[in-house]
């Protein structure tokens, strides 16, 4: 079975959900405290040496991160998540699920830990960011006019990751 290695209410959460609707068993392990020194980051540092949830150990005792491999993983087992190849869906699909990665979740980093980055001016960072988060969720909002889900007639790992970032 998959173990995730994550924190309630935060990026894992993501894994969790993509999981859950391809009915793929899973336990979740709470690393709670991680982004700080103690045993939850030392238990994390022997799987994924940065750190970083969503951390998944495989059925294999392979070791998968980072949110857009752990959703093309998923739709190897359940490729119906995923509007057909082919389609201008699909196309979408994948641009919009690498774009929210690269553009939306860094966002969360810089905002929840704005010292590490900008430690004389944590605050303005912090504003400055969410603020741009803001504007890049509009520029979300318009890419996805399909209805009644984000990609048109079927419900895909893309309404996951849309739905909690």
């Amino acid at each position: 079975m998959i173990k995730v290695y994550g924190v309630p209410g935060w990026g894992s959460t993501i894994s969790e959900l993509m999981l859950t609707l391809a009915d793929i068993p899973y336990q979740f392990v709470d690393v709670s405290g991680f982004d700080h020194e103690g045993t939850s980051r030392e238990l994390l540092k022997t799987l994924n040496p940065l750190c970083q949830i969503p951390t998944l150990a495989l059925e294999n005792d392979e070791i998968m991160t980072e949110t857009a491999a752990i959703a093309l993983m998923v739709l190897d087992r359940r490729p119906d998540l995923a509007p057909p190849v082919g389609r201008a869906e699909r196309q979408q699909f994948q641009r919009l699920l690498v774009w929210l990665v690269a553009n939306v979740y860094p966002t969360f980093t810089f905002a929840d830990y704005p010292e590490r980055w900008a430690p004389d001016a944590p605050e303005q960072l912090k504003k400055n960011v969410i603020e741009y988060r803001k504007s890049l969720y509009i520029w979300l909002n318009s890419q996805l006019t399909a209805e009644p889900y984000a990609f048109g007639e079927q419900l895909t790992l893309g309404n996951a990751a849309n739905l909690l970032i």
